[in-house]
């Protein structure tokens, strides 16, 4: 059984790459009697559209059926490079090591393909880096190939907010672009919750061989009413009136919440939207200046004016 599908494979690959050969030339490539490559031919036709029109012109696969790469998982990998070791050697085919050999060296190949391809990726991405920041390590790469091949990683990682420096396992399940940053979110098991990481804070990454499975975690639903990348724990709804200078750019702001606006007869802009960090979203109006008024939450306008009047104390 074994040395057949060795035969159909190698069939596969002699069609796939020279459409319109002969069965004479197939059996010529794949080193077996014509008989046994008419037969093998009526048995590969069950489960791939292999045909000869019977005009000479040979055979080819109809539509767009193709022999994709293994794309092995570890594990299948794993089993395969086992088997030699596992069966009766006197017991399989000649071709067999030939065969054997050419699986796992394509195997190793795509691997090494994949490998390259994430590097470059990780390369190519630039988000910027501050000039008096000492180099860091990228750690693009291993946490994109874990979030590919759902590997939990093994972490150092520094929280600012409490100048603590931690070792966490996390599973890796989105990388979200934001301010000139990347942040990974993921399942943290130290916390036991779904939590926000700034990739900057990363101190070491490596990639484990525990599995995690995402469920039905949603990152729309997470982000919701999420101005930027911090969630808050409750929802705040703003309504700011932006005047006629900069209305035109705030309706070409590209956000990541769904605001409403007004257009107002004296060319201002009334935008209104429900986030749930007040701070973040405050950080933003606040870059427009005397252009931007806070007409509601009232209390947040009291806090603001509040704040004013120590600048100007401070100013003053």
């Amino acid at each position: 059984m074994i040395e057949k599908v060795i035969r159909l494979l190698n069939i596969i690959q002699a069609i796939q790459a020279n459409p319109g050969i002969s069965a004479s030339d197939i059996a010529f490539k794949c080193d077996i009697h014509l008989r046994t490559v008419y037969r093998d031919l009526d048995t590969l036709s069950l489960i791939a559209p292999v045909t000869n029109d019977g005009r000479g012109t040979g055979y080819r696969f109809m539509g767009k059926f193709f022999l994709y790469p293994l794309n092995f998982t570890e594990q299948e990998a794993l089993v395969f490079s086992l088997l030699p070791s596992v069966v009766d050697r006197s017991k399989l085919p000649p071709g067999f090591d030939r065969a054997y050999h050419k699986v796992m060296a394509t195997h190793f190949k795509e691997k090494a393909h994949h490998k390259d391809i994430i590097q470059n990726i990780a390369e190519i991405i630039q988000m910027g880096t501050p000039a008096y920041r000492q180099k860091h390590p990228n750690f693009l790469q291993p946490i994109i190939q874990a979030i590919l091949d759902h590997k939990t990683i093994r972490t150092v990682y520094h929280t600012q907010s409490r100048n603590e420096t931690t070792e966490r396992q996390i599973d890796p399940y989105y990388l979200v672009p934001r301010e000139q940053r990347f942040y990974l979110i993921g399942f943290c098991h130290l916390k036991q919750e779904i939590r926000t990481f700034r990739m900057s804070r990363f101190q070491a990454v490596e990639q484990t061989e525990l599995n995690f499975d995402k469920g039905d975690f949603n990152i729309k639903h997470y982000l919701k009413n999420t101005w930027s990348i911090e969630r808050g724990d409750r929802n705040i709804t703003f309504k700011v009136k932006f005047n006629a200078e900069v209305a035109r750019y705030i309706r070409e702001e590209e956000l990541f919440v769904h605001p409403r606006m007004r257009d107002q007869k004296d060319g201002s802009l009334i935008f209104e939207v429900t986030v749930n960090n007040e701070r973040e979203f405050l950080n933003w109006v606040m870059q427009y200046g005397p252009a931007a008024e806070i007409l509601e939450p009232k209390a947040v306008r009291e806090k603001l004016k509040q704040q004013l009047h120590q600048w100007v104390g401070m100013y003053g």
